[in-house]
């Protein structure tokens, strides 16, 4: 079977912001918005409908216009970008300096013969020293590797939901930073191979994508600028993330057995009496009756609003599993699929029962694809919205997702792959849905002794203490917590969820700036200094905001390991000890601890022992200063309270910490601790 092309341009017709061309064969779309985006689309293909859209597609850029290029091509030259089309239908996007950021050769379509879908495909190519980041779904790093990668959210041959694979790619590279969206969510492969400059001009081997799908449009979106610009225009596109409620950033415990409410009192107080920070209880399928959604096991759960006010006072709240399948009694426990694409369908009543938020899971019996998990999201997002009090916020996990799945809740990706191989794995999926434009998600922490022990448990805790979400699961057969595995571990555990509980503050501001931004709370180390080549290579360490580096123990029986830090100063946490970047340094890592660097000049808001917030300055370098932002808690569910900005100077020995408004410089009106001055901390 031959494969269709567009083949050479026969008739062009501008419009607001570019316009449509006419090939021989088939058309070609392009469009730059007033936002800087382009969108593109072929054979008819529009940018609407779309589940990932926030809204309606934004308006054109007027000033950009569809003129004719050479070699009997055409261009649109916006403020961000020039959009290139050639006569046989290559499409090449470049700077607004005229260097190329990505190429992308004309589609191929295979015609079905009864008329059905047709297949496609999409060879694109990027420059040499162009990295991909993405997609935020199954791959052993951040930045995967060469070769191919499923893209499709589809269930499993296990019977499980696969993990999220989002069809955006962020590539980076010397020229710029650019985010591609394919519009599309047929299942598909995408291949990929990294270029490789040559020694000389001319020499060099560019980077290849590869996009086959099995059916579907021919559309797609490319943003360009800086990292924090391309996420801003993406979440202008597809959405803002969702703010989740402040307790969604402490622990969550998960709890699948099928005990009854003494038994998850059992638990908390558990956690409680041993100094374990906890703030949500997940009851899993073992709470329905028959597993049946919606429908709680009376018998063992016969006052189930009581027993969440009771766990509230506690500070403590109750999270239901929602299967995606709807179990009818009319249909002899047949599973029911509601049709989810219909947005009046809601959840009702879980607040009633006594639930603070919900999280998915997808039975292997049901046909669920990647625009079902957005739909589910809504569904049930704005049915609690509905039904929790107006000063409450409601949280919603789900395993798969597509864009703009974040305007509805998180990811929780599962316990992933198991041993070692699986913890690397499991931060590599964070920070690829951050840069996916989902901010909020994380692994479950499982008990370690069926893959790796008690080291690994421990590990895994650590690493989830530094990530937006943090849940554990059962770690023994008793459903318990971290003292099933001994006293050490327990020691241990402790100190984690400790530092996790202080750090609340700093994770609720950062939910806030990556509403506001797009930008994700769980960076990669090249995020502010994408032209720092090394930086794009470093997979085992990551930015929390842009004042914590985390750099997690990956490997079994490591006590001390190698970090390389981005330019300017960082103090390690734990010694206060300073070390001037870029550089590599090897530190400490003993079980008790991960390493952790705090940026010279940052402001971190924590929690003080009294509970309330305090300030944790590092002081800058000598002759530098620094500043931070921070977001207090809003219960409602708007855009929240104005930010807070704090600057820091130093002169000598003396660190001035003030608090910018529009009045001008103000003295703090929290607490401030200074840090890095002596290695120790110095109350103001």
């Amino acid at each position: 079977m031959r494969a269709r092309v567009p083949g050479a341009v026969r008739k062009v017709e501008p419009g607001p912001g570019g316009g449509v061309i006419r090939f021989a064969r088939s058309e070609l779309r392009v469009l730059v918005a007033v936002n800087g985006a382009v969108f593109w689309g072929w054979d008819g293909a529009g940018p609407e409908p779309s589940y990932a859209l926030a809204g309606a597609c934004p308006e054109p850029d007027p000033r950009a216009e569809l003129e004719p290029d050479t070699d009997g091509g055409w261009r649109v030259v916006a403020e961000r970008v020039t959009v290139a089309v050639s006569r046989h239908g290559a499409l090449e996007v470049l700077t607004p300096g005229g260097v190329t950021l990505r190429r992308d050769l004309p589609p191929r379509w295979w015609e079905a013969e009864d008329g059905g879908p047709a297949r496609w495909m999409q060879r694109s190519e990027v420059p040499a020293d162009a990295r991909f980041f993405g997609p935020g779904g199954p791959v052993e790093g951040p930045r995967p590797r060469d070769g191919a990668h499923r893209m499709g959210n589809g269930v499993t041959g296990t019977g499980s939901a696969a993990p999220v694979t989002m069809p955006v790619q962020l590539v980076v590279a010397d020229a710029g930073t650019h985010l591609l969206f394919v519009d599309n969510p047929w299942d598909g492969t995408l291949t990929l191979r990294e270029g490789a400059e040559g020694a000389g001009s001319g020499h060099d081997r560019v980077g290849t994508s590869e996009l086959r799908m099995e059916g579907g449009p021919v559309r797609g979106w490319v943003m360009a600028g800086t990292p924090a610009r391309v996420l801003l225009t993406w979440a202008s596109l597809a959405g803002a993330p969702a703010l989740p409620p402040a307790w969604a950033f402490g622990h969550h415990h998960v709890r699948e057995g099928a005990g009854g409410e003494d038994e998850v009192r059992r638990v908390v107080a558990g956690h409680l009496e041993r100094g374990l920070p906890l703030d949500a209880v997940h009851l899993g399928d073992g709470h329905l009756d028959g597993g049946r959604a919606f429908t709680v096991d009376q018998d063992r759960f016969p006052k189930l609003p009581v027993l969440a006010d009771e766990l509230r006072r506690e500070g403590v709240r109750l999270v239901s599993v929602v299967p995606a399948a709807v179990r009818a009694e009319d249909r002899r426990g047949e599973g029911v699929f509601p049709d989810l694409p219909d947005a009046r369908v809601r959840y009702a009543g879980q607040a009633a029962r006594g639930f603070a938020g919900v999280w998915h899971t997808v039975d292997g019996s049901v046909p669920f694809g990647r625009a079902d998990a957005l739909c589910l999201g809504r569904a049930a997002h704005e049915g609690l919205r509905d039904e929790v009090p107006a000063d409450e916020r409601p949280l919603v996990l789900s395993p798969s997702g597509w864009p703009g799945s974040q305007r509805y809740g998180g990811v929780w990706s599962g316990e992933g792959a198991v041993g070692w191989p699986g913890l690397r794995a499991s931060l590599a999926r964070v920070v690829g849905l951050g840069l996916c434009g989902v901010p909020f998600s994380g692994p479950d922490v499982v008990g370690g002794g069926r893959d790796g022990g008690c080291e690994l448990y421990v590990r895994r805790l650590q690493l989830a203490a530094y990530l937006p979400l943090l849940r554990t699961g059962a770690v023994g057969p008793a459903d318990g917590g971290p003292w099933e595995h001994g006293a050490a571990v327990l020691g241990h555990a402790r100190v984690a969820l400790g530092e996790r509980r202080r750090l609340l503050p700093y994770f609720v501001t950062l939910a806030h700036l990556a509403r506001r931004t797009g930008a994700p709370m769980v960076r990669p180390v090249w995020w502010p200094a994408p032209e720092e080549r090394e930086l794009r290579d470093c997979e085992d360490a990551f930015l929390l905001g842009d004042a914590l580096l985390v750099a997690p123990v990956l490997e079994p029986g490591a006590v001390r390991r190698e970090v390389r830090l981005p330019r300017g100063r960082w103090y390690d946490t734990a010694t206060g000890r300073a070390y001037e970047g870029p550089a590599k340094v090897l530190v400490d890592a003993p079980l008790e601890r991960i390493p952790v660097f705090a940026r010279a000049g940052a402001v971190l808001p924590v929690r003080a022992e009294d509970g309330g917030t305090e300030l944790e300055v590092w002081a800058p370098a000598p002759g530098r200063s620094g500043g931070g932002l921070v977001v207090p808690e809003s219960g409602d569910d708007g855009d929240g309270p104005e930010a807070e900005r704090y600057s820091v100077t130093r002169s000598g020995p003396r660190v001035v910490v003030r608090r910018e408004t529009e009045d001008g410089a103000q003295e703090p009106s929290r607490p401030v601790r200074v840090r890095g001055l002596d290695g120790t901390g110095a109350q103001m």
